[in-house]
């Protein structure tokens, strides 16, 4: 802390934002650029999630230094390890780069990644394509997850360390998932009770 003070203060150095220390207590802890009106940064450590079609989240990754592109092959080949049958997925534009196109097409049947930029013609056939528009539509569920997650002890973690914030994490998605199976089963028997009774009919 101190050497970063000397060489922004008195050696008039521009610290890069990879190398700066956020918190003293929590040195793990990322400047991280939201780009969203009204919250344009946080402070804290970004998490990658993969939630299913029946809202689950899959798996998980901590980034403590990586950033959206860095982890989209990573994150598939996991999931994959773990649900070999996977066969479609979605990704934010912020997962794009060529070797990620290319990559996670080889990896799953079916890939919707948005790409940054100016869109080839062939590019906007394949993101004007009936599959990939209802793909689009369906990822913004995502965003409930995380709200979800954050409602199960991640929107202000308290735990210590960086063990702690892993152990945190892992703690809420089994929380979200414990609470979503608790769901379902509580739907199938508000369902079943609200049908009515079938009396039998005297001979």
């Amino acid at each position: 802390m101190s050497r970063q003070a000397d060489r922004r203060i008195l050696q008039g150095e521009t610290i890069p934002a990879d190398e700066k220390i956020y918190s003293v207590f929590e040195p793990h802890t990322r400047w991280i650029q939201k780009g969203k009106a009204g919250k344009p940064v946080e402070l804290g450590v970004p998490v990658c999630i993969v939630e299913d079609q029946h809202q689950f989240v899959l798996t998980y990754r901590v980034m403590w230094q990586e950033e959206d592109v860095h982890v989209a092959i990573p994150i598939l080949e996991e999931t994959k390890k773990l649900f070999p049958d996977l066969f479609s997925c979605s990704f934010d534009k912020g997962f794009h780069n060529p070797l990620n196109q290319e990559k996670l097409r080889e990896m799953v049947p079916e890939v919707t990644l948005p790409k940054k930029g100016k869109l080839t013609k062939k590019e906007q056939e394949r993101e004007t394509a009936e599959a990939f528009k209802t793909a689009r539509k369906q990822h913004p569920a995502v965003e409930s997850a995380i709200n979800h997650l954050e409602h199960r002890g991640l929107n202000r973690v308290y735990s210590y360390g960086s063990d702690g914030f892993k152990r945190t994490v892992a703690l809420a998605v089994l929380c979200a998932n414990c609470c979503r199976l608790g769901s379902l089963v509580r739907n199938k028997e508000l369902q079943r009770l609200s049908k009515p009774l079938v009396r039998p009919k005297a001979a």
